[in-house]
């Protein structure tokens, strides 16, 4: 389950960012994660919630917000919708789409005490 690690990576930016701003409680975590992140995000509750505990953002909440996927199909020369990894470009049918949006996960905002 690498959503553990990806929560392990979140209470370090966490840490890190109340070290460096002088804050001491956070109350809510705003995340966004991409659709085609290959990351599932009851997991990811689940560990934030474990991995929080006894730090400066234990009991936050974690608001997730989704990016839709987005891919560059090589065919059309054009920006499309995708739904997963190499599903076919909804314009054309063809299988030259790359991933180009939706792929990532950042820790958007922090709402502090």
């Amino acid at each position: 389950m690498h959503e553990m690690s990806l929560a392990e990576g979140i209470r370090q930016i966490v840490e890190d960012a109340g070290r460096a701003q002088g804050f001491g409680r956070v109350r809510t975590v705003v995340l966004e994660i991409g659709q085609l992140a290959s990351v599932e995000p009851e997991a990811l509750r689940f560990c934030f919630d474990v991995v929080m505990k006894d730090g400066i953002a234990d009991g936050a909440a974690l608001r997730i917000e989704r990016v839709p996927g987005t891919g560059w199909c090589l065919q059309c020369a054009a920006t499309v919708p995708i739904d997963a990894l190499y599903d076919p470009c909804p314009r054309c049918g063809g299988y030259r789409v790359q991933a180009s949006g939706g792929t990532g996960m950042r820790v958007k905002e922090l709402e502090i005490e």
